[in-house]
């Protein structure tokens, strides 16, 4: 049938009406099922192709392809042996001292590390994790701003201090590790 339209304009009413051909009709199926194929495609798992690589001289059959076969495998294996090693730090060899423990590293522990010691957190904490790196222990009652009660509690908790080097990877989140309640 005919394929009609109706437009609002102004207070007047315009009927169009336009044929609706077989090639418009074939066009329209062909563009739903298009999008079909298309929505169901989403959703079909890619499958899994089971790739084996031989470099056995039986199975390929020129010269050409076994030399440039060979080739390939030639310059992998050169890649892989002059290669520099990774010598990436797995393990942080204070890890004990970042807040697992009884002694904590005043340069790299989290400010959380010290709601273990009562009447550190969250002020006294707060100004020892952001006043850092300390060479030593005692550098901490250096602090600008600390009061004789808060010098008081530090002294009370010195023995659990330990100021190891600072890491890069654990002095960024001294005061925000993004842990929240």
């Amino acid at each position: 049938g005919p394929l009609i339209l109706l437009i609002h304009h102004r207070s007047r009413k315009h009927i169009f009406q336009s044929p609706i051909t077989k090639t418009d009709r074939s066009t329209m199926k062909l563009a739903i099922l298009a999008i079909l194929a298309a929505t169901v495609a989403a959703f079909v798992p890619a499958a899994r192709h089971n790739m084996k690589t031989e470099l056995s001289a039986e199975k390929i059959t020129g010269r050409r392809e076994f030399m440039s076969g060979l080739a390939g495998g030639l310059g992998a294996f050169a890649i892989g042996a002059f290669a520099p090693a990774a010598n990436a730090i797995r393990d942080y060899e204070n890890i004990e001292y970042l807040g697992g423990g009884q002694v904590v590293d005043i340069n790299n522990a989290n400010v959380r590390v010290y709601l273990k010691m009562p009447g550190l957190y969250p002020t006294v904490a707060g100004k020892i994790a952001s006043n850092g790196p300390y060479k030593s222990v005692g550098e901490i009652y250096n602090i600008p701003g600390l009061t004789g009660p808060e010098k008081d509690m530090m002294k009370k908790y010195e023995s659990r201090f330990v100021a190891k080097s600072p890491a890069a990877d654990y002095v960024i989140d001294r005061i925000n590790n993004g842990l929240y309640r």
